[in-house]
């Protein structure tokens, strides 16, 4: 993990805005978090359709995820309440936010071409790495929360090993080519800005946005583009290594590892994993359908 820009050593309740190209986006704020001994203070604005997920989409709504859905569908009386009765309960509060919508994904270019059509048609700058953002979600946010919160974190991520021989950029990587090590590093450009410089009124907070992923978008032109082979796959500026101790990894190894050991290694384990499994899917299910 390479770190730019600067990250805070202490918790902090904040939006964390990033883009969004894979699934491992997600376990991406929570190397952040982890740094600053905040892991489990993390919490998601999803797409509505996860909440389907067998035992995840149970688990992100009780943490205090946020499901969303698109468009004229977005509810933000409920968006609101959810964020209010966080508040209420004085949750800290580490809320991750991908304002594209949707994946970067160069092998769907349709996408990309619709996003770059909308931004023209709105008089919005043309984006080339990032997908133009959405502002909904991130106002609702921000405006609920703005006696709460302390900064917004704007993230930029990039992964190593997505350019192919010609110099196109490709996919990035899945959870498992992750977990794998098939991407050898991934960079982190953070940023953090202060509540007083973000505009309280959608209409400006929306060109601020959009603003935020110009810069983005010039940060990964120069990680994939940059004319210079040697400024490639970097962001620009300072950057750290940035390895965690085994104080903060070994103890949630040894246990989640031990749990799902005993439980795999003895019949009576399997049959409970399992039911766990089925029951805890058709449970989650029926809870979310009724209390989002």
């Amino acid at each position: 993990v390479i770190l730019y820009g600067d990250l805070p050593k202490n918790k902090e309740n904040v939006i964390y805005l990033s883009n969004h190209q894979c699934t491992v986006d997600w376990i991406i704020a929570d190397m952040l978090a982890i740094r600053q001994n905040a892991l489990g203070h993390v919490r998601y604005v999803l797409k509505d359709g996860l909440k389907w997920l067998p035992l995840y989409g149970w688990y992100f709504s009780q943490h205090g995820g946020v499901y969303v859905k698109r468009s004229a569908k977005f509810n933000e009386k409920e968006m609101r309440e959810k964020l209010r009765a966080q508040m209420k309960a004085e949750t800290p509060m580490y809320l991750v936010i991908f304002p594209e919508g949707t994946r970067y994904n160069p092998e769907i270019p349709k996408v990309i071409a619709d996003s770059q059509s909308f931004a023209e048609k709105e008089g919005l700058a043309i984006l080339k790495h990032v997908l133009t953002p959405r502002v909904k979600a991130t106002h609702v946010a921000i405006d609920t929360m703005k006696d709460y919160l302390d900064a917004v974190y704007d993230v930029t991520v990039a992964y190593e090993g997505t350019v192919d021989h010609k110099g196109q950029r490709k996919l990035a990587p899945s959870m498992t080519e992750f977990l794998c090590k098939e991407c050898p590093r991934v960079h982190i450009f953070i940023d953090r800005i202060e509540l007083k410089d973000v505009p309280e009124e959608q209409m400006y907070m929306r060109r601020w946005l959009h603003e935020r992923f110009e810069i983005k978008d010039k940060l990964l032109i120069e990680f994939y583009d940059a004319k210079d082979s040697k400024r490639r796959n970097k962001f620009p500026g300072k950057s750290v290594h940035s390895k965690l101790s085994l104080k903060k990894t070994l103890p949630s190894l040894l246990f989640l590892g031990g749990l799902t050991a005993s439980m795999l290694l003895t019949e009576s384990g399997r049959k409970l994993y399992v039911k766990t499994w089925i029951y805890g899917t058709l449970i989650g299910c029926l809870w979310v359908s009724i209390k989002p």
